[in-house]
Formats: C-alpha cells, sequence, structure tokens
C-alpha cells in the first residue's frame, strides 16, 4: 500500500504532539522549523520563553526527511537529560535592563551560547555568566 501524502501529515502531527507532551510544553512555546539542507530535511526545535519573549534553539536533527528528522528528535528528548550537562546562562538584551536566567543542556559551553544566539544578531545580547551545573 502506498502512503498518500495525508498519512505524512497526520504522522508528523503525532509526533510533533508526542515530542510536545513529553516536554511538557504547549504549542505557544515549541516550534518546528525545517529545512533542507545538502539534500536532507533539518528540523530545528525551537523553545519560546513566555516570561520574557524570546526564542532559543533546544536541538537540531537531520534526517532523510520530515518524519525521520522527527523521530530522532523524539529520540533525542527522550534521552537528552543523560547525554548532555547542563548550563545556566546569565543574560541581558541591549534594549532592556532586565537580567534574565536561562537554562540549557548542551554537550559543552559552546553549544549551550549557541542556543542562546540562535537565530539573532550577536551583537543584541550581552552574557553575564555561563555555568556548567553539578550534576545532581
Amino acid at each position: 500500500m502506498m502512503e498518500t501524502s495525508t498519512d505524512v501529515h497526520i504522522e508528523s502531527a503525532r509526533i510533533q504532539k508526542e515530542i510536545k507532551d513529553y516536554l511538557g510544553l504547549n504549542s505557544s512555546e515549541l516550534v518546528f522549523e525545517f529545512s533542507l539542507q545538502d539534500g536532507k530535511t533539518k528540523l530545528d526545535l525551537i523553545t519560546i520563553n513566555p516570561r520574557h519573549n524570546q526564542s532559543f534553539l533546544f536541538h537540531s536533527e537531520n534526517g532523510f526527511d520530515k518524519i525521520d528528522a522527527l523521530k530522532r528528535m523524539m529520540d533525542y528528548v527522550k534521552n537528552y537529560r543523560e547525554q548532555e550537562s547542563s548550563y545556566t546562562i546569565q543574560w541581558m538584551t541591549k534594549d532592556e535592563k532586565q537580567l534574565h536566567t536561562s537554562y540549557f543542556r548542551a554537550s559543552n559551553i559552546l553549544d549551550s551560547l549557541d542556543k542562546l544566539y540562535y537565530g539573532r544578531d550577536r551583537n543584541t545580547i550581552t552574557v553575564f555568566s555561563v555555568v556548567l551545573n553539578p550534576v545532581s
């Protein structure tokens, strides 16, 4: 039996809902951004923090197609707490004078900063500290 495009959309929506539920986030706090890169599908999972209304990269995955990228993201979401370190970053945007604290899971400090800076000009944010949190 050949899959129809509707099946792909239903499967895509199902996995996206599963990821949102697993992370405990609602639709307004999570964005699935797909792009093509070197013939593969790249999925950037972006979180939106409602407190300070800023978006950050949660994680990127590459797949053969949209469904493959989503399945790889689901695998990451289920295991990232064991695989990556926790970082606390204190930062401020140039146009406001309020210090913000954000938490990221990343393989190293540079990756945590890349997640903070994702999709924005690096000159718009001042970082005051990046701390590797102790393993609990």
